[in-house]
């Protein structure tokens, strides 16, 4: 009969944080990307009751959504490579845009989203080496 080493249930030490975070994210990426793809496709309505509410505004936004988003899907996957996260990113992005001028709920497909979607997902490309390399 074979042994079992005491030290056979113990979680290896060797393991990375990274894979720890990976799989919190793993998790936490479908229902964020669910959220926006609703929040992205609903029917838009102008709102200029607030005293934070500015002309381009709605870049902000995109660029700080895709940045979580970028990050997250980092997160979730580290070892992707750039290119094929690029191609993902890209897709959802005018796929989104695309969706939102057909769809006919009141938004329109604007270049300049796209734009702030693709420097958001950038720069959340480079959060997660920046603090990938810590």
């Amino acid at each position: 009969m074979a042994r079992i080493s005491p030290n056979f249930f113990q979680q290896s030490s060797t393991k990375l944080p990274l894979d720890k975070i990976s799989k919190i994210f793993a998790k936490i990426l479908p229902i964020y990307w669910a959220f926006l793809t609703y929040m992205l496709l609903k029917p838009g309505v102008e709102n200029r009751e607030y005293f934070f509410m500015f002309d381009g505004i709605d870049k902000v936004l995109h660029l700080s959504i895709f940045m979580v988003l970028g990050f997250s899907f980092m997160c979730a996957f580290p070892r992707i490579k750039f290119l094929i996260f690029l191609q993902i990113m890209l897709c959802y992005g005018m796929l989104t845009e695309i969706l939102q001028d057909v769809m006919g709920f009141g938004r329109s497909l604007e270049g300049l989203d796209l734009v702030a979607d693709t420097v958001g997902f950038l720069l959340g490309y480079i959060l997660f080496q920046k603090i990938k390399s810590l």
